[in-house]
């Protein structure tokens, strides 16, 4: 099937065929068929935007590799989620943030997540050692293996991402 020239009827047959089977795949890793059916639909979207224009040979492997992705990043998500929760309920009532407040907090750290996922490796360690664990260049360098100047690099390209972040083009 080409699904690039493909009419909404070709993805149509691969919904109808397929989309039980995964909708239960689904629901059996994550024990939740609301969710589930969610990330059923996103598969399918994904699928909708494919730019390939090969034809789909073999349309479950493709949806499984898809629907593994949007679980890896469903699990980042609830995992960041629960640590952000757990860390408000130990504030004193009084300084808890308002439901919007919070909502508007977890969306930006999954952006932050989100950007430091698309980070190199050794640039998101370098960032990550400075920012959280303060060290100096020289020392991350020494931990890394790498030079200072090489350090400074990393430290830029991390910057640059985070700037971009907070400008709203991070996708770009």
């Amino acid at each position: 099937m080409d699904l690039a020239a493909a009419s909404g009827e070709c993805i149509g047959d691969i919904y109808r065929a397929h989309h039980g089977w995964l909708h239960g795949w689904l629901r059996r890793q994550i024990g939740c068929g609301e969710r589930a059916a969610d990330l059923a639909h996103d598969t399918f979207l994904r699928l909708l935007g494919r730019r390939e224009t090969k034809p789909l040979g073999e349309p479950r492997a493709y949806l499984t590799t898809v629907a593994r992705g949007l679980l890896v990043d469903f699990w980042r998500r609830q995992t960041l989620e629960r640590a952000w929760l757990d860390a408000l309920s130990s504030q004193p009532e009084p300084f808890a943030p308002s439901p919007e407040e919070k909502a508007l907090a977890l969306e930006a750290l999954m952006q932050v997540d989100a950007m430091l996922d698309r980070l190199k490796p050794r640039v998101r360690e370098a960032f990550l050692l400075s920012q959280l664990d303060g060290l100096t260049y020289r020392e991350i360098g020494e931990r890394l293996g790498v030079s200072e100047r090489m350090i400074k690099k990393y430290m830029a390209e991390a910057m640059l991402n985070c700037l971009m972040l907070q400008a709203g083009d991070a996708d770009e």
